[in-house]
């Protein structure tokens, strides 16, 4: 019972922490905390119909592993499917908000989606050994929430200009979690690449956000 208590708060925690760490750090103007449960929780169910998409696909590829197979897995079921379902949530729940004002929401509301879809993956995971929940914590919640950040500064400024943008976001945010997945599933020295990924795509991220707010500041969106 202890054993599956640890779990579960290493599970829920970090998404937690990085849930509030996002949303304080939205100092220009705040979105409503009950947007922001409420597409959390959207995200966290998203998780659903995105396995049920992946075992869809999963028919279509070679079942003998090699590296094509690694490369299909990692952008296409888990890059593609995961971030388009998470795109798809924001599109669908926060995009046509009244509250959704600002370029820095798109990066917020579509953070706070990927990190429910995260916590749902990590409840999963909360079954299998601490080593599993540990590296998830420091690589695969933070992995989620920059790729999808990313993707979110460009729904943002979707919608207060081109609306193709967004598909350019996705984009990124694909090739950035198929990078990810394809170090981790190849193996070998591979997963050490994943660190400088995540300092890259963070790097990124923040200099993105910086930019949405000088955005949001410059057309008198605060």
């Amino acid at each position: 019972m202890n054993f599956l208590i640890l779990n579960i708060s290493l599970a829920v925690v970090p998404a937690l922490i990085l849930l509030v760490y996002f949303y304080r750090k939205d100092k220009q103007k705040k979105e409503p905390v009950s947007m922001i449960l409420k597409v959390f929780s959207f995200g966290f169910l998203s998780v659903l119909p995105a396995i049920v998409i992946e075992m869809l696909v999963l028919q279509f590829f070679p079942a003998r592993f090699s590296t094509v197979n690694i490369i299909l897995r990692a952008f296409i079921v888990a890059g593609l499917v995961e971030e388009g379902i998470k795109l798809k949530t924001v599109l669908i729940v926060a995009y046509p908000s009244k509250n959704f004002d600002e370029v820095t929401d798109g990066i917020v509301y579509t953070i706070t989606a990927s990190l429910g879809f995260a916590l749902f993956e990590n409840i999963f995971y909360s079954f299998g050994p601490v080593s599993t929940l540990l590296l998830r914590a420091v690589t695969a919640i933070p992995l989620h929430a920059t790729a999808s950040g990313i993707m979110g500064y460009y729904i943002g400024k979707s919608k207060f200009g081109s609306s193709n943008l967004k598909y350019k976001g996705l984009f990124i945010a694909v090739l950035i979690h198929g990078l990810y997945d394809f170090f981790l599933f190849y193996g070998s020295w591979l997963p050490v690449l994943i660190i400088p990924l995540l300092i890259i795509a963070g790097i990124a991220l923040s200099n993105l956000y910086k930019s949405a707010l000088q955005d949001d500041r410059y057309n008198r969106r605060s």
